[in-house]
Parts: C-alpha cells; sequence; structure tokens
C-alpha cells in the first residue's frame, strides 16, 4: 500500500510540474499600448536620411527626436515626465530588433570626477533598464557614463548644471549606420 501511495503521490508531483510554463527569456516585457498614441512601424530602407537613421528619429515634430532625459541632483531616477520618452524609445526597439542604442549619462561638474562616473552610470543603467522592461532586447541597448566630460553647457549656474545632469539615447542601425 505505501508504494502505490508513494508512487501516485511522484506521478501527482510529476504531472503538476510538467504544465509550468518556461518563460521565454529574450521575450522582453510586451509594451503597452495606450489610445491616442502613433503606432511604430518597421523602418524600411526609403525612411532613412542621410545619416542612415530613420525620419522619426530625427524629425523635429517626432518624439523620438528627443534623445536627453534630465535628472534632478544626486538622483538617477526616470522622472515621470520622462516615461512616455522612454517608453516611445521602447517601442521603436521593439518594432526595430536591427537598431541599437548607446544610452550615455551625464552629470554636471559639481562632485568629485570618481562620484561623478558613477552617478553618470547610474543614471544611463537607469534608462537602460527601464527600455529593457518595456521589451527592448538586452543586446539592443548599451550603457555607458561620461561622467561631467561632455557638458551640453559649460555654464556654471543652474541653469547649465541642469542641462548637464542627463542621458543622452544615441541610435545605430545594423549596418553600422548613426550616432555613434
Amino acid at each position: 500500500m505505501k508504494k502505490i501511495l508513494s508512487l501516485s503521490l511522484f506521478l501527482a508531483v510529476l504531472a503538476g510540474c510538467s504544465t509550468t510554463p518556461v518563460p521565454d527569456e529574450n521575450a522582453g516585457a510586451p509594451v503597452e499600448s495606450r489610445s491616442g498614441s502613433t503606432d511604430v512601424k518597421p523602418v524600411v530602407a526609403g525612411d532613412l536620411d542621410a545619416s542612415g537613421l530613420p525620419r522619426e528619429l530625427t524629425d523635429p515634430k517626432s518624439q523620438l527626436s528627443q534623445r536627453s532625459i534630465y535628472f534632478d541632483v544626486d538622483k538617477y531616477e526616470v522622472k515621470g515626465e520622462y516615461q512616455a520618452l522612454v517608453a516611445a524609445h521602447a517601442k521603436f526597439l521593439v518594432a526595430n530588433r536591427g537598431f541599437k542604442v548607446l544610452i550615455q549619462g551625464n552629470t554636471d561638474e559639481t562632485g568629485s570626477r570618481e562620484y561623478n562616473l558613477s552617478l553618470g552610470q547610474k543614471r544611463a543603467d537607469a534608462v537602460k533598464r527601464a527600455l529593457i522592461l518595456l521589451g527592448a532586447q538586452e543586446n539592443q541597448v548599451e550603457s555607458v557614463s561620461l561622467g561631467e566630460e561632455k557638458p551640453r553647457n559649460t555654464g556654471r549656474d543652474e541653469a547649465a548644471f541642469a542641462e548637464n545632469r542627463r542621458a543622452d539615447v544615441l541610435y545605430r542601425a545594423a549596418d553600422g549606420r548613426g550616432e555613434f
């Protein structure tokens, strides 16, 4: 009787395990579709500009032409006002798997060089994580810190510093053309 009970328990456990779905590690999270947003379509060769990038990435009227995400002093969380922008870039990457992005984390000049390199990396990584959570593939997104080395504004007041606390999104096509 013990053998039959043990065998039935073993079979029940085995049957329960066999129906557990295995998640696809490369699938990424689904990108949320919101009403009123523009659908991103895969890029075709005729839609490229002289730099080899799709016109929707360079047209000033397109949300995707906005490539900077700004941060508060000593912070590296993507602010709510930039989440839609990050989501738009993720949606583009999902629809165009042949494109890659380099996220460059930047800081203002306050703080030591080491601190700024670390903070810049945390900013770049925060944007990278958000893109991947929204469906971009890990191999499409690279992050790097520039620290205080490439300021957008060389002024020495708060307005200039605010312009330098950012992460920039640079694109490259599969054929190597693009911004990085």
